[in-house]
């Protein structure tokens, strides 16, 4: 698991890639003196700067300009903060208008030097290094000593319109990345290298798992046998997993009456998320984006005791959401998903132990796929966004968050807070995790419903003869389909554990003479619940294994006149392990093992 660290803002690793920022900036504007800077704010991983430039850079420029920024770094400056008028800041950069466009801003007290709304109006200052001079902040180094000399690198240019508005100019956009030592640079280009061989986008096609169409529509993925296969398998995980932890199972329509999520809160809170509306006999219907409004009324189809809690309702329910076609991102962001979803209803005195059981359902699905780190991060409201982002009721949000943050530290659960990340009717926890390469992912959410069961007049009648409302947990420990897929892809670098795998055996024979006999084995295997085929093609052996290594299929079986004469297999792993001369008995027994157990090994 990973450890709550201090916040990035606060770490010394951020002085450094903003630091970077402002250098980098120096070393474009000697090389570019006309050229108007923007804004050059620390990211993940680095940092970059937006420029509006007399020409495109090239690759010869970056190196140009890094090579002038190891020269700054070497001459051991200082950075110096200093709290300047509306008016000077004016004069200071009076040949900057995009500058002069911000300082009119924090004069106004609505973005700060970075473009981020404030909500109090902040004192304007400046930072001074060498020659240059920008509008910030902070915080930055003291002195340009405290830089690392070979740990950052420039990594690329890219478009980027001044404050994200296409209405705007497009400027050019510098990436860097800088880290505290040589080796965490090294490891983090690594990582990218590793990322790129590991993409799902790639992988996805490669192995012929899912495809996107144009004439079907950005953002709709169409799944391939082989990924039909991985849902399968995933659904089936998810089902033994929930019948043992007491769920039901429903099933609800794609598309509702636009009245239900008007109920819900949904259409004001979510609206720009849901795809249009279409009228049919003077009615109007939405496709679903969440399926928790139906099972509400599941809930409610019959009156409720508290014998009957907790009751835990779960659907692998298909929704659409409108995402951007600019925040598409293969599997990960997607407007058709099919999400592994349940809503639990529960008395208050019932929510710690059914909350921590999803958390600990969270563990042992990391258990199973081998995610060492992650983190959950409990998202929070914050009071000025009551009764626009989120429901108006100061006292239930504070109280619904208090049981979550109780019940995560009585049980030695690490998380951090986030402000302003809630969902419209409660807390939740974001789940991060990070793959096998050290890759980041939101996987799913575990959110805490105090305000939407009320709007259903949901209730049960407790062991006094009272009526309550419910509790309502919303949860989904294997995300969507599309998200949980794209994750593995790239964790397993597409080499998935036996029982995950699309095909799990392919029979290569070396001769056509074998073809029979390859045949056989081959339905014996797909009789005994094992996912086989036989590759009949008349390619010669090598080109057999080159092509099943290439699909990564776990086990391969080579069969010649030898084996066959003996009714026995010869076993080559993906990794290339042999092993010659097997009974084929042995070999199923084997696979049904790794299979049942869903085995991390071969």
């Amino acid at each position: 698991m990973l450890e709550p660290k201090e916040k990035y803002e606060d770490t010394h690793l951020y002085r450094i890639r903003h630091s970077l920022a402002h250098i980098m900036a120096q070393a474009v504007l000697e090389m570019f003196p006309e050229a108007k800077y923007t804004i050059g704010p620390p990211i993940e991983n680095g940092f970059y700067y937006d420029f509006d430039l007399p020409r495109t850079l090239t690759p010869e420029d970056l190196e140009r300009i890094e090579a002038r920024m190891r020269q700054i770094v070497r001459g051991h400056h200082d950075f110096r903060k200093r709290v300047v008028s509306a008016d000077e800041a004016r004069q200071l950069f009076k040949d900057q208008p995009y500058k002069l466009e911000l300082i009119d801003d924090l004069e106004r007290g609505s973005t700060d030097e970075h473009g981020h709304p404030l909500h109090e109006k902040p004192e304007i200052s400046i930072y001074v290094h060498d020659t240059f001079v920008d509008l910030c902040r902070g915080p930055h180094v003291a002195n340009t000593r405290e830089i690392p000399l070979e740990a950052f690198k420039l990594m690329h240019v890219a478009g980027a319109y001044w404050r994200g508005d296409e209405k705007n100019k497009q400027l050019q956009r510098i990436y860097g990345t800088a880290w505290e030592t040589v080796q965490q640079l090294q490891e983090y280009l690594w990582q990218l290298e590793e990322a790129k061989k590991r993409d799902h986008r790639k992988l996805g096609r490669e192995l012929e798992i899912f495809i996107f169409d144009d004439e079907v529509g950005p953002g709709l993925p169409l799944w391939l046998p082989n990924g039909g296969v991985m849902i399968e398998e995933l659904e089936k995980l998810a089902k033994e997993m929930e019948e043992k932890a007491g769920y039901v199972r429903v099933r609800t329509p794609h598309v509702t009456k636009e009245d239900l999520f008007y109920r819900s809160g949904h259409l004001p809170y979510y609206a720009e998320s849901m795809y249009p509306p279409m009228e049919l006999e003077g009615v109007r219907y939405y496709i679903k984006p969440m399926n928790c409004p139906m099972h509400h009324k599941i809930f409610a189809s019959k009156q409720r005791s508290y014998r009957d809690l907790p009751l835990r309702l779960a659907e692998y329910g298909t929704c659409y959401r409108y995402e951007k076609s600019g925040e598409l991102f293969g599997l990960m962001r997607v407007r058709s998903m099919q999400m592994n979803d349940a809503h639990i209803y529960v008395a208050e005195e019932q929510f710690e132990e059914e909350f921590m059981a999803v958390i600990d359902l969270y563990l042992k699905y990391f258990d199973l796929f081998d995610i060492e780190k992650y983190l959950m991060r409990l998202s929070l409201h914050s009071k000025s966004g009551l009764g626009k982002k989120y429901v108006d009721n100061e006292r239930l949000w504070l109280k619904t968050e208090d049981m979550v943050r109780s019940a995560l530290k009585k049980h030695g659960i690490p998380f951090v807070e986030a402000e302003d990340e809630a969902a419209f009717y409660g807390p939740k926890i974001d789940v991060q995790i990070w793959s096998a390469i050290g890759r980041e992912f939101t996987l799913a959410t575990n959110q805490v419903d105090f305000a939407v069961p009320a709007r259903f007049d949901l209730h049960f009648t407790n062991r006094h003869g009272v009526e309550e409302v419910p509790l309502c947990i919303h949860r989904a420990p294997l995300s969507t389909h599309e998200r949980m897929i794209g994750f593995l892809i790239e964790h397993y670098a597409g080499a998935f554990p036996v029982w995950l795998s699309p095909e799990q055996v392919r029979l290569i024979p070396i001769t056509d003479a074998q073809n029979e006999y390859a045949q056989t084995i081959s339905r014996q295997l797909r009789d005994q619940g094992i996912r086989a085929s036989a590759d009949l093609s008349a390619q010669r052996m090598n080109a057999k294994i080159r092509a099943a290594q290439m699909m990564k299929v776990p086990y391969m079986l080579i069969v010649g006149e030898n084996e066959m004469k003996a009714g026995l297999v010869s076993l080559r792993l993906r990794d290339g392990t042999q092993q010659n001369n097997i009974p084929l008995e042995g070999f199923i027994a084997r696979v049904k093992e790794r299979i049942s157990t869903r085995a991390k090994d071969l």
